[in-house]
């Protein structure tokens, strides 16, 4: 490779992806999940495309859809709110263990009794595409107002079951039909303990750490946080874990953390996860070959009829109603069970491993994943409605702002507190904030201009506050600042 060909490759890669962001805003408008925006854009630039450009490198593909899915499953990681998913963790485990392998059989003899496949293929196409996608996931349902409790479920489920996916995949993929199912079972029971403690303990240490070492520039805390989630999958990896597993809880705990500076932490991540989507379905678009898809459409079709309406549903029903889910809850749960990246990169994992028929399975999860997308995609909001489970506290309810940057020597912190629209702090002067002791507002920062502010300054929507706190009340203040936010300045009074 010479300069000029790094210019070349540059200018293209620079003008994907910015169509790329501005498909974003068509992609918000209509519903439909970005990832059909960026397939779309690597199907026109490949061979059957605009450009004719040919890519088939399945194992780079492969390689470099694992990276993409470590920083994918790491931004959504550090955006999960462990309060909110917390209540129903066990639910989404089920769901994401007993429930898929429900769904991945029933996928599998639909595949082989209606479609006729032969049952490796069926076995392999009914893993791969019953995973719930993480990216499309967390892109969808952060703008659809779902109660927090489907939220928290589904972030979870997706989240989880990437990791018994893969090995499932693989299983298949390189033994076929597996004799000894306990065996197999066992594996998968193992690998994801050996992930989740290893997310865990990764987790905590990068997060303690974090929290007493102040580094000299802001900007270098995104980029610890984020190599601290990756060496959680690399070490858990190498250790023949379940390094999604690990990645994905590493990334929870540093989430939910209050490490300095997290709306910096935020905005690098998701940075990253949106390059790491815009890289992964323009690589996967082109390696499809659309004009191999005709035979394998009336296929795709009719496994994803079976999916979506009786292997969903089944297992969502199977694993929920223990947990006494009302039946509306599980009915949007079945219809979200959306699909995006995982599902057509790990139909990469048979044609890497040289499995027969293993294109015509990467041609049906292709074709399967685009149509139901887009079925599912933009109906969301509506199933949503018709089911009455529209919640104001869903996305966009309003929360306070807060960054924090370590201040060493002082052996205190600097709070930046920012109140949005909608806060219930509008209205509170500041000494109804009643702040623990050694916690203070020093400045406040209104229409671009600053002042200090005295014990009765009124504070307003918009208004952005520089807080001082001690190490000891750092965490007490920050709690305090949030509850007012949310519940006016009689908060504690009302149980807030």
């Amino acid at each position: 490779m010479t300069v000029h060909h790094l210019n070349e490759i540059l200018l293209i890669g620079a003008a994907v992806l910015l169509v790329a962001v501005v498909a974003v805003r068509l992609a918000s408008r209509s519903g439909l999940p970005t990832l059909l925006i960026y397939l779309g854009i690597g199907v026109i630039i490949g061979q059957d495309g605009l450009f004719g450009f040919t890519f088939d490198d399945v194992q780079l593909t492969q390689v470099l859809g694992y990276a993409a899915l470590v920083v994918i499953l790491a931004e959504g990681g550090l955006g999960t709110k462990w309060h909110e998913i917390k209540p129903v963790v066990p639910a989404a485990f089920v769901l994401s263990s007993a429930g898929l392998l429900m769904s991945v059989f029933i996928t599998a003899a639909a595949a082989h009794y209606v479609v006729g496949l032969d049952w490796r293929p069926a076995l392999i196409i009914g893993a791969v595409v019953s995973s719930t996608d993480a990216a499309a996931v967390f892109s969808v349902l952060r703008h659809v107002p779902l109660p927090k409790r489907v939220t928290g479920v589904l972030e979870a489920e997706s989240g989880f079951n990437d990791a018994p996916v893969v090995i499932l995949v693989v299983a298949f993929s390189t033994a076929g039909p597996v004799e000894h199912w306990y065996r197999l079972i066992g594996e998968i029971t193992l690998e994801l303990t050996i992930g989740a403690a290893v997310g865990l303990a990764v987790g905590w240490i990068g997060a303690f750490g974090l929290r007493h070492l102040a580094l000299p520039a802001s900007g270098l805390y995104p980029i610890a946080v984020m190599a601290i989630a990756v060496v959680a999958y690399a070490a858990c990896a190498l250790g023949h874990g379940s390094g999604f597993l690990a990645v994905y809880v590493a990334s929870l705990i540093l989430g939910n953390a209050k490490l300095p500076h997290r709306p910096a932490t935020r905005g690098f991540a998701e940075g990253l996860g949106w390059i790491a989507q815009i890289g992964l379905f323009v690589l996967l678009g082109l390696l499809v070959t659309p004009h191999e898809l005709g035979d394998d459409i009336v296929p795709a079709i009719v496994i994803g009829l079976f999916l979506t309406f009786v292997a969903r549903p089944a297992s969502v029903i199977a694993s929920l109603t223990p947990f006494r889910l009302p039946w509306r809850e599980q009915a949007i749960m079945s219809w979200a069970g959306l699909r995006g990246a995982v599902p057509i990169v790990l139909a990469t994992i048979p044609r890497v491993s040289g499995v027969a028929d293993s294109r015509r399975i990467f041609n049906i999860v292709f074709v399967l994943v685009i149509a139901y997308t887009l079925v599912q995609g933009p109906t969301l909001p509506w199933v949503a409605k018709r089911l009455r489970l529209t919640s104001a506290d869903g996305p966009g309810a309003a929360d306070l702002g807060i960054e924090s940057a370590p201040l060493e020597r002082l052996q205190g912190h600097l709070l930046s507190v920012a109140i949005p629209k909608g806060s219930r702090m509008h209205g509170v002067e500041v000494n109804e904030l009643r702040l623990p002791a050694g916690a203070a507002v020093t400045l406040v920062v209104r229409d671009g201009t600053s002042f200090v502010p005295i014990p009765s300054t009124m504070l307003r929507r918009g208004d952005e506050l520089l807080v001082v706190t001690t190490d000891p009340v750092r965490d007490a203040a920050e709690n305090r600042l949030r509850a007012v936010g949310r519940g006016g300045k009689l908060a504690g009074w009302l149980g807030e």
